[in-house]
């Protein structure tokens, strides 16, 4: 039987020289960086490193100053059509700090939004959505847990709730990037791992950035860690070669003392690797 060779993997992001400055302070600088498709990439450093910015530039929210940048081999700074527009921005999928959920709508509703960049007409105004997307959507809900709230309005969801509201809203939009800014944040550790695998699960077939401060959630959510550190890259590794000496050159402070943070960082990754090493 001949074999197969498997299709290789396009290139889903590009970065070449792109700096992004503000009011003349360089907030990011990176010379080169390219991702894969089905690439599952955790973005981690101290606070001020660049992370949340560089999901910006990565969504079009924010222009470099200088260098190039492509995204599922478009611009999202060129001009682009409406229905340019609205398919690129079918095809990124976010969840962001704020989520971007609408509070006074049930979840149902929320989740009904992922299908926009996929519809038109004056129905969508009115959230008058066709039957297969309604059905799509209580079945994404379903796969996160959440069909019994499907009418509850978002706002009286709890925070591990909303998040999973969101991941749904993925799940029925079928992105080909996922932008995550630390999707576990203010979540108990039970909650912020169930995210983890809800999130991965909607990146099937995807790629995958998150951004991630607690380091013991990197064996769930990442297959490649990316280390920022004042704006540029500290180090670009497999997941499995991240270690303490790695962590300890990102979180300290420029001082002799170990910050709290990379105290905290390190100590929850430790665990972590200790925790696979017995099993």
């Amino acid at each position: 039987m001949t074999s197969v060779k498997p299709p290789t993997l396009s290139r889903v992001i590009e970065l070449q020289d792109v700096l992004w400055s503000v009011h003349g302070r360089t907030v990011l600088e990176i010379g080169a960086l390219k991702v894969s498709a089905g690439e599952r990439i955790a973005l981690v450093g101290p606070n001020g490193a660049g992370k949340s910015t560089l999901l910006r530039l990565l969504a079009g929210a924010i222009v470099p100053t200088h260098g190039s940048l492509s995204v599922l081999e478009r611009s999202p700074f060129r001009s682009l059509s409406g229905r340019e527009r609205r398919f690129w921005r079918h095809e990124v999928g976010q969840v962001f700090q704020g989520l971007h959920l609408v509070s006074r709508l049930s979840a149902l509703d929320n989740v009904c939004i992922g299908a926009l960049g996929r519809l038109s007409g004056w129905r969508t105004w009115f959230r008058l959505f066709p039957y297969d997307i309604t059905k799509q959507a209580c079945e994404a809900l379903q796969g996160v847990g959440l069909l019994g709230h499907k009418d509850t309005r978002v706002d009286r969801l709890s925070g591990g709730e909303r998040q999973k509201v969101a991941i749904a809203r993925l799940l029925l939009q079928q992105p080909k990037l996922i932008l995550a800014d630390e999707p576990t944040a203010a979540l108990d550790p039970a909650a912020a791992a169930e995210v983890c695998r809800l999130l991965v699960q909607a990146a099937r077939g995807a790629t995958l950035l998150t951004v991630v401060h607690n380091t013991s959630l990197l064996p769930l959510i990442a297959d490649r860690v990316i280390g920022l550190r004042q704006g540029r890259v500290a180090f670009d590794l497999p997941v499995g070669d991240v270690d303490d000496r790695a962590l300890l050159a990102l979180y300290q402070a420029d001082t002799s003392r170990p910050s709290d943070q990379f105290q905290v960082a390190l100590t929850a990754f430790s665990e972590t690797r200790t925790q696979e090493t017995a099993e």
